[in-house]
């Protein structure tokens, strides 16, 4: 069972924009505390942005917002450059405890 779902991703120039978006399921979505990785190449994954915090390096470039009727999570990213390229996944951490879930993963890809 599907509990995360992304899209967005794609190919961009440098300086373009792209805006992913994380569906997750009603249940997830209300008992988690949800945020955006990435994995980039030779990378290990790591933490972008989530309701409490973005990454210093995406600071300014990339905004975590979240629609509570839609139960979905977006990752707005500008001025993108050649060093975002990677798997962004969609993360979801239970409160309290519990366990966690994944998302399949998006491609993002910015060429130079």
């Amino acid at each position: 069972q599907v509990q995360l779902v992304e899209s967005g991703g794609g190919l961009v120039q440098a300086g373009g924009s792209l805006k992913l978006s994380c569906v997750a399921s009603a249940t997830i979505f209300s008992t988690s505390a949800m945020a955006w990785y990435r994995q980039t190449p030779g990378k290990r994954r790591e933490m972008i942005a989530g309701n409490l915090a973005v990454a210093n390096y995406v600071r300014g470039r990339f905004t975590f917002s979240k629609d509570n009727t839609k139960n979905t999570i977006y990752l707005q990213m500008n001025n993108l450059t050649p060093v975002d390229t990677g798997i962004y996944y969609c993360n979801a951490r239970t409160v309290g405890g519990g366990g966690e879930h994944w998302g399949q993963g998006t491609q993002v890809t910015v060429s130079s």
